[in-house]
């Protein structure tokens, strides 16, 4: 069965004085967590702020300790990047419902 891990983010960028350098710092940290722990990762939310950004990773596979343990440590590491700041998280594992678990 698949499972699906979502960690969702918010970042304090305290050092950006436009748009273009919040995009450079979130475009910077997208990139480092995508190539290190092959996630799906997205700004999806204050996208008009320039301090602060939200962004979602998705990860997906069939082991739910494994997804955890990987987001674990994606939020670590996002939490020692040196060009923001960790402000908020929201960590979830969905499990989608299988119809051919009802026919059992």
């Amino acid at each position: 069965m698949i499972h699906i891990g979502v960690l969702q983010f918010t970042l304090e960028i305290p050092h950006a004085e436009s748009l273009k350098d919040k995009r450079s710092v979130v475009k910077s940290l997208k990139d480092r967590l995508r190539r290190h722990y092959n996630v799906s990762i997205a700004e999806v939310g204050d996208l008009d702020q320039r301090n602060f950004a939200t962004l979602a990773a998705i990860m997906a596979g069939n082991d739910i300790g494994y997804i955890n343990s990987k987001l674990d440590k994606l939020l670590n590491r996002i939490s020692e990047y040196r060009d923001a700041i960790l402000d908020d998280h929201q960590m979830e594992i969905f499990s989608p419902h299988s119809p051919a678990a009802d026919d059992e």
